[in-house]
């Protein structure tokens, strides 16, 4: 269970095109297990079908990753998505259970773009209060020949740019225009702005892991909570 200390939210999102649940703790620690809904009961797993999630969230998947310090477990239907969330929540120290249920038999869109609607949601409803943060995370992040920069506010006027210049349209089944509209909409419903961009690279996969892992520890230093600064708006402004 969560302590009064850490920053947490607990996201429902269902729509006709979706159905997604989302736990976040943005300073990691344990997690319970998503619980039981119409929407996923009758959900079982069949062989070599990414669209079914694992009849139990102990399962072990392609992104999952438990630990005394995070709790980590990602399934929605599309692998290389799964694989970028997991990247994110592990280097920004979060832990994160993700099960999406999309109408994937159309393509990934929907199903990409309401997960990371839903993390938006997420974010902003467990980071409280924005006071006391340091608010500003940058960081680059390299993967071996593909090298990142992520730029990040929590300023409270949602605005992003990015750039990663990916040569395919496609990365296993996740279309590569969706890791842009995908962030864009994250930063929408988080309320940040967020400037992310592949300065290098020669592998898709590549440039957009060195992306998340950069993104990743951008948000982690973002979130920060500055001791001795408690209850302060870090803002001329006066409020964020």
């Amino acid at each position: 269970m969560a302590s009064s200390n850490r920053r947490t939210a607990y996201i429902v999102r269902n729509t006709n095109e979706t159905k997604i649940q989302l736990s976040l703790s943005l300073d990691g620690g344990s997690l319970d297990l998503l619980p039981a809904t119409a929407e996923f009961q009758n959900y079982r797993p069949r062989d070599h079908d990414p669209e079914t999630p694992p009849e139990y969230q102990d399962t072990k998947t392609h992104a999952s990753q438990i630990s005394n310090l995070q709790h980590i477990w990602i399934w929605t239907g599309i692998g290389f998505l799964d694989h970028m969330l997991h990247a994110w929540a592990k280097h920004a120290g979060w832990s994160l259970r993700i099960r999406c249920r999309g109408d994937l038999a159309i393509d990934d869109h929907h199903t990409t773009e309401d997960t990371f609607l839903a993390l938006g949601t997420a974010f902003t409803t467990a980071l409280g209060p924005r006071t006391g943060l340091a608010r500003f995370g940058y960081a680059y992040a390299p993967l071996d020949e593909a090298l990142s920069r992520a730029v990040l506010d929590i300023s409270s006027r949602p605005f992003f740019v990015g750039d990663f210049g990916f040569q395919g349209p496609m990365m296993g089944s996740l279309n590569t225009q969706m890791i842009h509209h995908g962030l864009g909409s994250w930063a929408q419903n988080a309320g940040v702005t967020l400037h992310v961009d592949v300065l290098k690279g020669g592998n898709d996969h590549h440039r957009a892991e060195s992306a998340f892992k950069a993104l990743a520890v951008a948000c982690k230093g973002a979130c920060e909570r500055l001791v001795g600064r408690e209850g302060e708006v870090v803002s001329t402004k006066g409020v964020l």
